[in-house]
């Protein structure tokens, strides 16, 4: 963050939490991590030299630690025992701070007594983080422990952040695209009164951006391209990002390719980058906006993943517009204090016609319980039945058309889950490899496990009462 849009981020501390995943071999013996574990795990970052700009509350051997409940529980103890000097918030993606929150939610009281004994739980036990934690929790804190208690035991978690962190300036993560959805649930729980930052555009691949307006609205976050970074040409698409050319989907047409120079304004493209590590005319798989430009360099609005889509016959709804037609929908939950904290998708085939099933998580805005069970909305089972008829009425022309003049796609059904669903979905990806550190919450469900574990936490499930509305268009 440039200090002349937050001034003083050198007088105090960043709560970033982050987090490794255990390396792999490949079926060859070499062995296989995420970029960013290479990173946490590399010289560049244990061996860092002091950057008061960049003065983390988490131990390197907290954020170095495998197993993630451990490395949460110490990482938010340190920045609890901080909390005074805390300036900022964060994590690498938004999932990953709202786990963090939810993490918080349900272990706020083992967290205290750690504070108010001076003792690290016992449940740590990799033993490089109860060394470093003896250092944070040098003597007992009763009175921080009881600060934080009567914060913690409020009805409501609105707000709670500025609370638990009262000089923290903004909170930092990827906002955009997927991302997006949790917008919403983080401003709740800071009341609206932190900005939501996202600083770049990156990926395993390349470092693609930055934002140069970091305090600007999510939904307006631009990323200006750096030419220095790579060698970047793109592909056209069409305004769905979908491709307007006819080809396999791995191949690149290098006669349709557009160079850095040549994009157009309002136009969608994917990238395809040649990079200094070797990749040559690599498709990224995102897919992009032109909204502007610096200079002559192009600024970018990440849009979707290309292949993130649902279909049961011949309609493709694709990560953007299942995103916005369900942004819509959840207004409808608003005037029961509903709000709708997570969401995936499934094509259900097993019956003709097909549908798609939406499972949503619900919490109460207005209420925070001892059981978490007890934070499940009441709503008028017609207002979810309204929920359902607003996601189809935003889907494109092609869904309509299939659901009410082809038939070929029936009703769709929102299944309500039980609060904390997602975060057991979140622990199944993990245990099958995935990074908790760069975890995104599928948009639709394909292993047959996942879908056995959502369908488990099901409480209520409600479908379209009519067919959405279609008009054919003239010729």
């Amino acid at each position: 963050m440039n200090r002349r849009y937050v001034p003083d981020l050198d007088e105090g501390k960043a709560m970033y939490l982050f987090f490794v995943k255990a390396e792999m071999s490949t079926p060859c013996g070499l062995p296989a991590r995420t970029v960013l574990t290479s990173y946490y795990k590399s010289k560049h970052f244990k061996c860092r030299t002091h950057d008061p700009w960049n003065d983390y509350t988490s131990p390197d051997q907290t954020i170095l630690c495998n197993d993630s409940n451990q490395s949460m529980h110490c990482q938010l103890l340190a920045g609890l025992v901080h909390r005074r000097q805390v300036l900022r918030l964060g994590a690498v993606f938004a999932s990953a701070f709202l786990r963090a929150i939810s993490f918080l939610e349900r272990n706020w009281r083992q967290l205290c007594e750690d504070i108010r004994s001076g003792k690290l739980s016992s449940f740590i036990t990799d033993p490089s983080c109860r060394s470093c934690m003896s250092t944070v929790l040098s003597t007992p804190d009763p009175r921080l422990a009881d600060e934080i208690t009567r914060i913690c035991s409020q009805n409501s978690w609105k707000g709670i952040l500025c609370q638990l962190w009262p000089k923290a300036k903004y909170i930092e993560a990827v906002v955009t695209g997927s991302m997006a959805q949790y917008v919403p649930a983080l401003k709740h729980y800071s009341d609206g009164k932190l900005p939501l930052v996202c600083t770049m555009y990156a990926s395993s691949e390349c470092y693609f951006g930055v934002n140069l307006k970091p305090l600007c609205d999510p939904g307006d976050v631009a990323f200006t391209l750096l030419p220095n970074m790579g060698y970047f040409e793109f592909l056209p698409l069409g305004h769905n990002g979908k491709l307007l050319m006819d080809f396999d989907e791995g191949d690149v047409p290098n006669d349709k390719l557009v160079d850095l120079v040549h994009v157009k304004l309002g136009c969608f493209y994917e990238p395809v980058v040649t990079t200094f590590a070797g990749l040559y005319r690599y498709r990224v798989g995102d897919v992009l906006q032109v909204v502007g430009f610096h200079n002559n360099a192009p600024q970018v609005r990440f849009i979707c993943r290309r292949n993130v889509v649902i279909s049961v016959d011949t309609e493709k709804t694709n990560e953007e517009d299942l995103h916005r037609s369900v942004t819509m929908a959840k207004k409808l939950l608003e005037p029961y204090d509903g709000l709708l904290v997570e969401y995936t998708s499934y094509p259900d085939t097993s019956s003709v016609p097909g549908h798609y099933v939406l499972y949503w998580e619900i919490l109460h805005c207005g209420i925070k319980t001892e059981s978490e069970n007890e934070n499940a909305v009441v709503v008028d089972g017609s207002v979810l039945e309204e929920c359902c008829i607003a996601v189809e009425e935003q889907l494109d022309y092609v869904y309509r058309r299939c659901r009410s003049h082809d038939k070929s796609v029936g009703p769709l059904e929102i299944r309500v889950v039980e609060p904390g669903t997602f975060d057991s979905l979140m622990d199944f990806f993990i245990s099958q490899g995935a990074s908790i550190n760069q975890y995104k919450t599928p948009r639709c469900i394909k292993s047959k496990k996942a879908l056995k574990l959502l369908n488990s936490k099901v409480t209520a499930s409600f479908f379209s009462p009519r067919d959405p509305k279609w008009v054919p268009k003239m010729c």
